[in-house]
């Protein structure tokens, strides 16, 4: 149950992101007159991409939610939250309002909330990172493409 309530948010939170996104990447002019990266891939993979990290992030936190109660709970629901909000944000702070150097510092926020939560609520077990492991590399990936333009626009 937990698992279906997380991936409910996360998918809920990618469709958000979508809908303040405005129009779609391949619809967006200022979009496609940007200079990419030569490594930024193409669109479908980005569809597949999150679907495939907002399915293992909510095994992960479902899987991690389950170990606390109390205040390491409701820190942990922050942290998540706040992930979740600034992973919406980005969005519209990229590719609506163009500030692209903003959504490097939201990358920024998100990955060191990542590493929080995993430091501070995972119990290392090498299954939890691996469920995590693709959000991390996406967002890594991301903060390239993202600073790409920051640097070459």
């Amino acid at each position: 149950m937990r698992f279906l309530i997380f991936l409910l948010i996360n998918f809920g939170a990618l469709a958000l992101g979508a809908l303040f996104m405005g129009e779609s990447p391949a619809d967006n002019e200022w979009y496609k007159n940007l200079n990419k990266a030569p490594w930024t891939p193409p669109g479908w993979v980005f569809g597949f991409a999150w679907s495939f990290i907002m399915i293992t992030f909510s095994l992960y936190m479902s899987r991690v939610f389950v170990e606390f109660n109390g205040v390491l709970l409701r820190k942990l629901m922050v942290l998540f939250s706040l992930q979740v909000v600034f992973n919406i944000l980005w969005n519209p702070v990229f590719f609506q309002w163009h500030l692209s150097l903003l959504g490097l510092f939201i990358l920024v926020f998100i990955i060191v909330l990542l590493v929080f939560i995993h430091l501070d609520f995972s119990d290392k077990k090498k299954f939890n990172t691996l469920l995590i492991a693709p959000y991390f590399l996406w967002l890594l990936v991301a903060f390239s493409l993202n600073l790409y333009v920051v640097l070459y626009n």
